[in-house]
């Protein structure tokens, strides 16, 4: 089942075990019906055909039983840009990081501060481990990382 924007804000003020969501810093007018739009970290410029790595503004905690998925906003979307990747596991705790390739024809320039990424919380049900990968605890854009 995927959480309603009603649904990410009880869960971000719950202090149930196991229920609470993090997104710091929260922004009221990121806040969708049934997401949450991601910020860009920083200004960057895409050039055609090349990918950026951009990391999220927001630090995200993500618990036990609650999964996500992240998706190119449409208007990203319209000027030919991609999101590679997009799966944060329960348990996650980080910066994400966005990697943005430019299909499109020209050059797209993101503002620090841009909405660029939908993250769309789903519940994960009977669950009791969560993601103790590489990526824990991200500060900034991260490349991948070798095993």
């Amino acid at each position: 089942m995927i959480l309603s924007g009603n649904e990410i804000v009880r869960r971000l003020r719950t202090l149930e075990p196991g229920e609470r969501l993090t997104i710091r810093p929260f922004a009221r007018e990121s806040l969708q019906v049934a997401s949450y739009d991601l910020r860009a970290g920083e200004e960057t410029v895409i050039p055609r055909g090349e990918c950026r790595l951009v990391p999220s503004t927001e630090w995200v905690e993500v618990p036990l039983g609650l999964s996500a998925t992240l998706r190119c906003r449409s208007s990203l979307g319209r000027k030919g840009v991609l999101l590679g990747g997009g799966f944060v596991d329960p348990g996650f705790r980080g910066q994400l990081t966005l990697a943005l390739s430019n299909l499109g024809p020209d050059q797209v320039r993101i503002a620090e501060g841009d909405r660029v990424v939908q993250i769309v919380f789903s519940e994960v049900m009977a669950n009791d481990e969560g993601y103790q990968g590489r990526y824990q605890e991200s500060r900034g854009a991260v490349g991948a990382r070798e095993r």
